[in-house]
């Protein structure tokens, strides 16, 4: 027997997903004195930006279960528009910001002070430590020139360009501002990360980290069109790379404060299980326990747009054209991630780095021998072959700049490793037909910490405890479609007014009163709020239209 239909009191807004672009989202509206529901399916709000205490056996450890490091946040007017310092949030800078040590002895290790990493490269390679100075200017003007797009809905021409300050014009001219330097800029965009690394730099003491930044839009870098990935290093010197005190989840918590003390109301474990549609207008929400919640204005999706169309809305309402494109057209490969989070009894002690200090480990390390190493890591991933017999990692020890995440004396391990979230062959087994299991997940982690104790000797035994989340796993906790905590793939061809498709690329579908807000929209995945910020500024702009103001 069914479950009989409650109807709650209306709002004049409901956002699904409580992670932190509906919340960002949620704070906007709410400032502008609209009433706003946001449901979250987990029992916590925050989505990929929470810090928890994970592990059982290692109480008082405290672990970013996906995002950690936080850039493009500070190209946004977010964290001072909405005054977070007054929810409690605390950034802690990171300097060194990324250290990618080699088996043979050598290291690349970047401060925000440019100049520094110019010393620091030069003991390889005066000629690589000079390029990349010139590498690092370019990136840095060319993040400027396209910032403005970011921080405005991606169809709305005049906020773009009342985004432009004199600095960012100026970069524009500097980057784009004649025909060859435009003709380099096209060229930069649509050439792969691969091809630029080679035409700037010899050595792999520098190609090898930046070709595994580049490749952390999920792809290999000698895919053509991520090459706005080599940005993430230029963006680590300015404006810098930063984490929140207290974790990721910290962020989360100071836009919940925010949010609730505007009047905003958010309910965890509910998962919504259908958007109701009336007359081509979206009116309201059904949950997993069969309750509804009405909006008067609109409703906002903050998860993917596959499956808010494909599972949520229903079918009748949505155009078969469109349905087809959402379903066929948008792309999302096969690579996503495993997590690994470890308490250690101490640091890690990376053999090729041997002084006294601990500072290179207070950003991200990479272990990353070559461009080709990072290659295999993410095409065999992509071909559904989990790439653990060399593996390449990216990892943190957040404890080293937080130590109130970890009891005193002891650290956190973060670790993301790419991988398959379907199997090659093992259809129809494991979690969801994935062919991940608890067995398999143990094996590769096994193979990963074995990879990283050839680098830190002491590693392996100073693991207390550890938690492995498999892609699958990732993908069901998260809600995400493929495990892709980007919601779709951050190619070129899907990117500023393509994302997720050109006809619901502004935050808007055909669907009156149903919008879209998160990583599937632009400018993309990554801590940032941009999405939040920009889908509020269409709603409200829908409604002055609409009372003709």
């Amino acid at each position: 027997m069914s479950q009989p239909i409650t109807v709650t009191n209306s709002y004049d807004v409901i956002i699904i997903g409580a992670g932190h672009n509906g919340l960002v989202c949620a704070a906007y509206l709410l400032k502008a004195g609209y009433s706003v529901l946001l449901l979250e399916k987990r029992p916590v709000p925050g989505g990929a930006a929470t810090t928890e205490e994970a592990i059982p056996e290692a109480p008082g450890f405290k672990f970013n279960l996906c995002a950690i490091d936080h850039e493009f946040i500070f190209h946004t007017p977010v964290i001072e528009e909405l005054e977070l310092g007054k929810y409690g949030l605390e950034y802690l800078h990171c300097d060194p910001h990324t250290f990618c040590p080699h088996l043979d002895g050598k290291y690349f290790l970047a401060h925000k002070s440019v100049e520094k990493t110019h010393a620091a490269i030069a003991q390889y390679s005066i000629k690589d430590a000079d390029r990349y100075v010139e590498f690092i200017d370019y990136w840095s003007k060319l993040m400027s020139a396209v910032t403005p797009f970011f921080n405005a809905p991606p169809q709305s021409v005049l906020d773009i360009a009342g985004n432009y300050s004199k600095q960012n014009l100026m970069d524009v001219f500097k980057v784009a501002g004649s025909k060859n330097k435009l003709l380099d800029f096209i060229r930069n965009m649509i050439t792969s990360p691969e091809d630029l690394i080679n035409e700037y730099f010899d050595t792999e003491i520098v190609k090898a980290p930046l070709a595994r930044l580049a490749a952390e839009i999920g792809a290999p870098p000698s895919q053509k069109g991520i090459t706005a990935g080599l940005m993430m290093l230029a963006m680590r010197h300015y404006p810098g790379m930063a984490r929140p005190q207290g974790g990721t989840g910290a962020l989360t918590q100071a836009l919940v404060k925010l949010v609730t003390s505007l009047g905003g109301k958010i309910l965890t474990e509910q998962m919504v299980k259908e958007v109701l549609i009336d007359n081509n207008k979206a009116v309201g929400v059904r949950v997993n326990n069969n309750q509804e919640y009405r909006a008067t204005k609109g409703i906002i999706s903050n998860i993917d747009v596959q499956r808010l169309f494909l599972q949520l809305v229903p079918e009748k309402a949505v155009d078969y054209k469109l349905r087809n494109r959402v379903e066929r057209r948008i792309v999302n490969n096969n690579e996503t991630i495993l997590k690994i989070d470890c308490a250690l009894s101490e640091l890690p002690n990376f053999k090729a780095y041997d002084q006294d200090n601990v500072d290179h480990l207070i950003g991200t390390i990479l272990i990353a021998d070559s461009v080709a190493h990072v290659e295999q890591a993410h095409s065999l991933a992509n071909m559904g072959q989990i790439p653990d017999s060399n593996p390449s990692m990216y990892l943190d020890i957040p404890s080293v700049l937080d130590p109130t995440l970890a009891p005193e004396g002891k650290h956190t391990l973060w670790i993301e490793f790419f991988a398959p979230y379907q199997i090659a062959s093992k259809e129809g087994t494991g979690l969801n037909g994935t062919g991940w299991t608890e067995d398999l997940k143990n094996s590769v982690a096994d193979n990963v910490l074995n990879k990283l104790n050839e680098y830190a000797p002491n590693l392996k035994d100073s693991i207390i405890a550890r938690r492995v989340e498999s892609p699958a796993e990732l993908g069901e906790r998260l809600g995400s479609y493929k495990g892709n905590y980007y919601h779709l793939d951050m190619t070129l061809d899907q990117m500023i007014f393509l994302r997720p498709l050109p006809e619901i690329a502004n935050y808007t579908t055909p669907i009156k009163n149903l919008y879209l807000t998160g990583a599937g929209t632009h400018p993309g995945g990554s801590i940032s709020g941009m999405p939040g910020r920009n889908c509020a500024q269409i709603f409200l702009k829908k409604q002055k239209s609409f009372f003709g103001i």
